[in-house]
């Protein structure tokens, strides 16, 4: 695949990327480069590489999912300004 100026105007415009010809101009040989790094990378043989997500092994740290400090409902309301039937009450926004 090779990339023109037309294209790279193109794409430009797409991200709205304000680029002038000048600068238009210098991006075709590097997006080009740069499309030929891709193809390169589809010549390797990956046969037998298993996919990964990260390059160094990770576990995540998990902790058992209990309930420590339930049923304080009491103690939570007591800081808000306003409670109203056990739950917190705030001005209305929207009529």
């Amino acid at each position: 695949m090779s990339i023109d100026l037309q294209t790279v105007k193109k794409i430009a415009s797409l991200a709205r990327i304000s680029v002038t010809d000048g600068e238009a101009q210098a991006l075709v040989p590097e997006l080009n480069n740069i499309l030929g790094w891709v193809e390169q990378l589809g010549e390797v043989d990956v046969a037998g590489v298993e996919p990964m997500t990260a390059v160094i092994p990770n576990t995540l740290r998990l902790r058992d999912d209990v309930v420590t400090d339930g049923n304080v409902r009491e103690k939570v309301l007591a800081n808000a300004p306003q409670a109203e039937q056990g739950f917190f009450a705030v001005p209305k926004v929207i009529e």
